[in-house]
């Protein structure tokens, strides 16, 4: 199992943002991947990264999908390939309409088929293709006009890896279907099947397995006896994910919580926090939650986690660690490596001993 990391820049600003990756960089951390909601986009702060760095892989995580032209997606994501010595991994997501509608002006519409249609002509274009597509949302080129068919001038990359933050059934189906890798969130390995058995399902309608993508997940990592108070911590922003990640309407996350069979704990935290009773909302989290979202409490504890997320097939640990400054968060970064570390040498050493 590896690690990867966010980049962490709106809450440490740049100077530390860096060096935090630097950091992680030289503990042998897999990827860093950059956010995309309301502030910074995804991409810029990773041109800048690439240049303070030589190996970890950067990650969009994620661009939102439909906010540009997919010729746009594609000639971003080949600079960056090209900038970075092809360590760009182009993370895309939906978002949701309060995001998409409320902040681009774009309609929320058709956005699992948007999506599908943006990764084939991004893939098209990464390969030199001249660029002809019929679809159901974009046609290029343009009918009725005077465009026509046009081949990127720069050269075609190595092959980009693509990853989906996805959700919902359908669009985990076409994760598998046509994604290198999967960008988990609301995850608990308890109930990893809600989420793997349907990447799985549109992995073998490519003719392949779920073993050949890269699933990331994981959650915020803390080390201490108090365990109590690292839940107390964790459960505002599960109530934000429960209430404020989208409309009444359409939350996919709480729809995933729901999915796992906390039902009746997302509707009612979801109402409350719409209705403004944010405490009353954080306060009917419960404390499993915090705790199968995250790795929180003792070295024991953690190793525990980690091996519940490696049981359930999680092959990349994405991590939040926690700490009261840059100095602390690198610390814990550096456990929670070690750990993993310890909990991959435990795996190979059963497989070895049973072969």
């Amino acid at each position: 199992m590896r690690v990867s990391i966010s980049l962490g820049a709106a809450r440490d600003g740049w100077d530390d943002a860096v060096d935090y990756v630097v950091e992680a960089e030289r503990l042998g951390v897999h990827s860093c991947w950059s956010a995309e909601a309301w502030g910074y986009d995804a991409v810029t702060p990773l041109a800048y990264i690439a240049a303070k760095t030589s190996r970890i892989l950067l990650g969009s995580g994620i661009m939102q999908a439909g906010t540009r032209t997919p010729a746009l997606v594609a000639m971003t994501a080949m600079s960056l390939a090209s900038l970075s010595g092809g360590r760009f991994l182009l993370g895309l997501g939906v978002s949701g309409p309060q995001v998409i509608e409320g902040w681009h002006g774009i309609r929320f519409e058709r956005p699992i088929r948007r999506m599908r249609e943006i990764i084939e002509i991004v893939r098209l274009v990464a390969a030199g293709e001249r660029v002809s597509y019929d679809g159901e949302v974009y046609r290029l080129p343009l009918p009725g006009g005077e465009g026509k068919a046009l081949r990127s001038a720069a050269p075609p990359p190595p092959r980009i890896p693509v990853y989906l933050a996805t959700l919902s059934p359908k669009s985990l189906e076409m994760t598998g279907e046509l994604a290198d890798g999967w960008l988990g969130t609301s995850f608990m390995p308890e109930h990893a099947a809600s989420f793997f058995d349907h990447i799985a399902r549109g992995a073998a309608r490519a003719g392949r397995s779920l073993d050949t993508l890269d699933l990331q997940a994981g959650g915020a990592v803390a080390f201490s006896d108090d365990v109590e108070r690292l839940i107390a911590g964790r459960k505002p922003g599960i109530a934000f994910t429960l209430g404020a990640m989208g409309s009444r309407e359409h939350n996919f996350y709480n729809a995933a919580y729901r999915r796992a069979g906390y039902q009746d704990v997302a509707v009612r935290v979801q109402q409350l926090w719409l209705d403004g009773k944010r405490d009353e909302a954080a306060a009917l989290v419960p404390d499993e939650l915090a705790l199968r979202t995250n790795l929180l409490g003792t070295d024991h504890m953690v190793r525990d986690r980690i091996r519940a997320y490696q049981a359930a097939g999680v092959t990349t640990l994405r991590v939040e660690p926690e700490g009261r400054d840059l100095r602390e968060r690198l610390a814990t970064l550096g456990r929670v490596v070690d750990l993993v570390g310890e909990v991959s040498a435990e795996r190979a050493g059963v497989r070895a001993s049973g072969s």
